[in-house]
C-alpha cells in the first residue's frame, strides 16, 4: 500500500489506508490543529530526529479500559507505603524531558524529537496534554504524559529513575480517569508492561468506531488536579465492584 504525502493543509488519509505496519503518511507539521485531528482520528507521530514526521496508525491497537484496569498485590503494597508523592500537571516540561532522554533498553535512542517537545509542551499550556509525577524527597523520579481528547485519554511515554514510579504515577492516573469519564486509554502498541495492566489489543476499526464517540465529548480542559481526598486504591476498589 502506498505511504500518503501529507500536505500543509491539516487533513490525513483514511486509517485504513495505512500500511501493514501503521505507516499512514510522512510530513506535514506538528502544530496543535493537526496534532489534535490527528488523535481523533486514530493517528499520531512516531519519528526520529533523523526522519521526516511519520503518521502512524496500527492494527491492531493497544488500549486499555479502565474497568479492565488490573493492579498486581506487589505495586499495591508500594501505592499503600507511599513511596512517592504523586501530582498531576506539575511538571509537565520536566515529564517529557525526562521521557526524552531517559536510557530504555534495547534501543539506542528516543522518538521524542526537541520538535515533538515543544509540540507537546504547547498541547499542555492548552489544556490538551497532561502529566502525572512521582516525586521523592522534593525531585522528579518518574512520571508519565498523554494527550486528552473527550473521553478519550491517549498515553504517550513514561519514565521512571526510582523503582516502579511510574508504575505508581499510572496507578493514580487510571482511576481518576475513572471518575471523570475517560473510557478508553490508548496506548498505541503493545508493551507487556501495559499488558500487565489489563491493556489488550483491539482491531483499528473498532477502535476508530469507539473513538469516534468519546472524542466528541465535552473533555475535560487543564489543568488538571487530583479529586480532593482522592485515594487512587479505593478508587480502583469502585472500579472493580
Amino acid at each position: 500500500m502506498p505511504v500518503f504525502r501529507i500536505p500543509d493543509e491539516p487533513v490525513f488519509p483514511h486509517p485504513s489506508l495505512a500500511e501493514p505496519g501503521g505507516l499512514l503518511g510522512v510530513g506535514g507539521d506538528l502544530r496543535p490543529r493537526r496534532l489534535l485531528l490527528a488523535y481523533a482520528n486514530g493517528i499520531f507521530p512516531w519519528y526520529n530526529e533523523d526522519q521526516p514526521i511519520l503518521w502512524f496508525s496500527p492494527d491492531p491497537r493497544f488500549v486499555l479500559f479502565p474497568a479492565r484496569f488490573h493492579v498486581g498485590r506487589s505495586l499495591r503494597k508500594r501505592v499503600r507505603r507511599g513511596d512517592y508523592r504523586i501530582t498531576l500537571d506539575r511538571a509537565f516540561d520536566q515529564v517529557i524531558r525526562g521521557c526524552r532522554v531517559a536510557p530504555r533498553p534495547g534501543q539506542d535512542g528516543t522518538w521524542i524529537t526537541r520538535d515533538m517537545e515543544a509540540a507537546y509542551n504547547e498541547l499542555h499550556a492548552l489544556g490538551y496534554a497532561h502529566s502525572v509525577e512521582a516525586w521523592q524527597g522534593g525531585h522528579l523520579v518518574g512520571g508519565l504524559y498523554g494527550v486528552a481528547l473527550g473521553a478519550l485519554f491517549a498515553g504517550e511515554s513514561m519514565f521512571a529513575i526510582a523503582p516502579d514510579a511510574s508504575k505508581v504515577a499510572f496507578t493514580w492516573l487510571v482511576p481518576q480517569l475513572a471518575r471523570w469519564g475517560f473510557e478508553l486509554v490508548d496506548s498505541q502498541v503493545r508493551t507487556d508492561h501495559l499488558a500487565r495492566f489489563g491493556a489488550e489489543d483491539i482491531p483499528r476499526d473498532r477502535y476508530l468506531e469507539i473513538i469516534g464517540d468519546l472524542v466528541r465529548r465535552p473533555g475535560r480542559p487543564g489543568p488538571w488536579r487530583f479529586d480532593e481526598g482522592y485515594e487512587p486504591l479505593a478508587a480502583l476498589a469502585e472500579l472493580a465492584g
